[in-house]
């Protein structure tokens, strides 16, 4: 048993079902995508480079989609309920290709080893208990490489995995199964990694009224996507970027020290001049003394940090008593063993950067099961 089997079989994800959260949340702002070449498939990305005028012209293009001329219905759904992360995976597919193959230039070995008319078979499959997400990614590169998805069910995003569980079942060229198998199964794998992880935390905290939430300690150029993975996991996401809330952290209390009130001046400033829209306002605390003055200026939520269960829930009932409309969040190096603990103080909010810098890929395998051709 490797490490990671070890890890997984010790930390197992213990609610069967599907979990909810997955195309809860509307975006609306694209990320800013690159320039990409035909990567070898004469399939040229076309609204990377501006030339078609929408995304779903991408993929309504008879070369990529096939016969019927039809979106995915599951591509579909991503792109209307989780467009953020449609476009943040769109963006990430270009770069993928990008490294495989250079303009003009195809798979070396495959094209050496596996006759051009070869076609087949294959099923992604999970080899080790977890929680899926990613499913639209391995989809949206189906329809890049002209592969089709096979008949019969396929899982969705957010449901439960058992050890054999077949995710979905892909046909077409062997050339370009082998092509796109790893490309796949790095989506697949990191973002169901990331999802299991959340759906463990979430699990420790079950029975209480606190939730758990991502950071922003995520992958650069991944963060909508592995928020979304977060959402399947059954978490929370928190602030996405530094545009969209007012975080109040230590470092912005210390450039503050010269006032001689940091904590009330910052949370002034933040509410005369936090633009229509902002999410919230939230200032960080490392002691109780610091708490008391938050308490009084009262920001929309106070995030605790490191201070302990004792002390947190001491934490909890001073704003208990003296401003109940205040959302507590503890963070500062949450873990498995200790999340449970915070959460039985009353606390309302747990954020964990783990859920994405820690989180371990979850084992997913493509095995090819028939293949045709010479």
């Amino acid at each position: 048993m490797t490490g990671r089997d070890q890890e997984q079989e010790e930390n197992p994800v213990p609610v069967r079902g599907r979990v909810s959260g997955c195309h809860a949340v509307r975006r609306s702002e694209p990320v800013p995508m690159i320039a990409a070449e035909a990567h070898g498939f004469g399939v040229p990305n076309r609204v990377a480079t501006g030339e078609l005028a929408s995304e779903r012209a991408f993929f309504m293009d008879a070369a990529i989609v096939g016969e019927g001329n039809r979106l995915d219905k599951n591509i579909m759904d991503f792109l209307e309920n989780e467009r953020k992360a449609y476009y943040n995976a769109l963006h990430l597919i270009n770069l993928a290709l990008a490294e495989d193959f250079l303009p003009e230039m195809d798979d070396l070995t495959s094209r050496l080893t596996i006759p051009e008319t070869a076609s087949g078979s294959a099923r992604f499959v999970a080899r080790a208990s977890g929680v899926l997400a990613g499913e639209p990614l391995l989809r949206m590169l189906c329809q890049q490489y002209s592969l089709t998805v096979g008949p019969g069910r396929s899982l969705r995003d957010g449901d439960r995995l058992d050890p054999g569980s077949e995710i979905v079942r892909v046909e077409g060229s062997m050339r370009k199964l082998l092509a796109m198998e790893r490309t796949a199964l790095n989506f697949l794998q990191r973002l169901s990694g990331v999802a299991t992880m959340t759906a463990r935390f979430a699990a420790e905290v079950a029975g209480t009224k606190a939730i758990i939430l991502d950071t922003r300690k995520t992958t650069p150029g991944w963060r909508a996507l592995e928020k979304y993975a977060v959402r399947c996991g059954g978490g929370i996401n928190h602030r996405f970027g530094l545009y969209d809330a007012v975080l109040i952290k230590d470092n912005h209390l210390a450039w503050l020290e010269h006032t001689g009130d940091p904590i009330g001046r910052a949370v002034k400033l933040a509410r005369e001049g936090a633009p229509k829209g902002t999410k919230f306002i939230e200032v960080e605390v490392d002691t109780l003394e610091q708490f008391d003055r938050a308490l009084e200026v009262g920001p929309d939520i106070i995030l605790v940090d490191n201070l302990g269960p004792e002390k947190l829930a001491e934490a909890v009932r001073r704003r208990d008593e003296r401003a109940p409309g205040i959302l507590l969040e503890a963070s500062g190096g949450v873990t498995l063993a200790t999340v449970r603990a915070l959460a039985e103080t009353g606390v309302d909010r747990i954020s964990v950067g783990a859920l994405t810098h820690s989180a371990p890929a979850l084992d997913i395998g493509l095995d090819f099961d028939r293949a045709i051709g010479p």
